[in-house]
């Protein structure tokens, strides 16, 4: 079986001593491809020199987190504007609102989506969205940019039955991450309704790991522990599970071999 995992920071300090060898665990594990969001200016080189690294096995995004848009955050999305000049890229992503950490600066974030939604469409890319506690809000922003062009992926989907259904009518996908297996996560009311036709898997890595290794270092040889719980929760096998979810990830990011 292969699998994709489809939002995975593996350029972080985190992995810097191990990086390799990590990468070699997530491939004989069966992830072929690792797609890896861009965080902000800091984090463009060490994105690509991985990309460059395994070629056809890791791709870079590029976009601005939302974490990282503040006062002034237009320089910040002139470079990123700059290098989708250059060359070409997987996705606009991380792009998105966050009202977990600063609630101030949401306006700041909306205008920051907005335009990195314009630069999707412009280029033909998806985005591939970050919404901490503004599920609803974030929708709400897509639904209003929304046209043919406008496609992409709500990243560590957290939400209702009824968001993942908004999220999916649009014609997105929802990212499922290591969120499934825990205990309390939510997504156990939710993934039993959904099939994985709408799904991708992530890791978020280095964050969020899956349940057994909750709480340390999350990489992305972790993606089969978490397809075997949408496998659970959704009474597809896991073979089923590994080949929906990676002919979704290809339509995400319209992969061709």
């Amino acid at each position: 079986m292969q699998f994709v995992d489809t939002h995975a920071h593996i350029y972080s300090r985190k992995f810097s001593e191990e990086i390799h060898e990590m990468v070699a665990r997530s491939f004989e594990g069966g992830v072929e491809r690792i797609y890896m969001p861009n965080i902000d200016s800091e984090s463009i080189d060490s994105m690509l020199a991985l990309e460059d690294a395994y070629q056809g096995r890791c791709f870079s995004m590029m976009g601005v987190h939302p974490c990282s848009i503040k006062q002034g955050f237009e320089s910040e999305l002139k470079i990123a504007e700059e290098w989708l000049g250059k060359r070409k890229f997987a996705a606009i992503g991380e792009i998105g609102t966050d009202l977990y950490w600063d609630k101030t600066l949401i306006d700041y974030q909306k205008e920051a989506f907005t335009i990195q939604c314009q630069w999707a469409k412009e280029y033909g890319l998806p985005i591939v969205i970050h919404c901490r506690e503004s599920i609803d809000l974030t929708t709400d922003l897509v639904e209003s940019l929304k046209d043919e062009r406008l496609n992409g992926v709500f990243h560590c989907f957290t939400g209702s039955a009824d968001q993942a259904k908004r999220i999916l009518e649009l014609g997105f996908f929802l990212g499922i991450g290591g969120v499934s297996t825990f205990k309390n996560g939510g997504l156990d009311a939710v993934l039993p309704g959904l099939g994985a036709d709408g799904l991708v898997l992530e890791t978020d890595s280095p964050y969020l790991a899956p349940v057994p290794h909750r709480g340390k270092r999350n990489e992305p040889s972790y993606i089969p522990i978490i397809a075997q719980r949408v496998s659970e929760l959704t009474g597809l096998s896991l073979a089923e599970v590994a080949e929906t979810t990676t002919r979704n990830a290809d339509q995400l990011f319209s992969y061709h071999q």
